[in-house]
């Protein structure tokens, strides 16, 4: 039997080339090349369903459903507006906030908070999986002020919550929450929506 290659012994765009195409092969029902998939990106998948959710077994759960979801839409993935991780972090992350509903329902307060502080950056970005849109979201980040471009982006891409960037960069937690509102408040002024 043939050994399988280090994924973790690959140079960052070789291991981006081979993602990418394991992600397209998938769409085409080759179970194999998801099996590649989950093994390059199950940690970092797992890690955002953790830091979001807070509970092993509520981030092994949520984890399982991302990834039933990511094998049923992988042929709408197009390389040319997302690289597979942001792609995957995205439906990764809708898979939290709806474990997180399901939960705020429940009623507890830790879980309504930490809802809060995912929805504004979520929903925001999960328009924007349509073709095209990109581009234009691209450009109008392009106009923010460098701190809260890099606020919005690691909230939304690696799933931070506002208390992890206020501790993290050193800024009072009301100025990230207010930076990340009125940021997105100028994004959707700038994308008319």
């Amino acid at each position: 039997m043939p050994t399988r290659p280090d994924i973790h012994a690959i140079d960052p765009d070789a291991r981006l080339n081979l993602l990418r195409d394991a992600l397209q092969a998938a769409a085409g029902g080759d179970r194999q090349a998801f099996e590649t998939v989950y093994r390059m990106t199950s940690a970092k998948m797992f890690g955002i369903c953790l830091r979001l959710l807070g509970q092993r077994a509520d981030a092994e759960d949520v984890l399982q459903e991302a990834y039933v979801s990511i094998w049923n839409k992988a042929a709408s993935f197009d390389p040319t507006y997302a690289s597979p991780i942001t792609w995957m972090a995205m439906i990764t992350r809708n898979k939290v906030i709806d474990r997180l509903r399901r939960q705020r329902s429940e009623g507890p307060l830790d879980t309504v908070e930490r809802l809060d502080e995912l929805v504004a950056p979520a929903a925001f970005g999960a328009s924007f999986e349509f073709r095209g849109e990109r581009r234009r979201l691209d450009s109008c980040m392009e106009r923010l002020e460098d701190a809260q471009r890099q606020l919005i982006e690691v909230a939304f891409f690696e799933g931070r919550s506002y208390a992890e960037l206020a501790e993290h960069r050193g800024i009072p937690l009301g100025t990230v929450k207010s930076w990340i509102r009125r940021s997105l408040a100028r994004l959707k002024g700038c994308l008319g929506l």
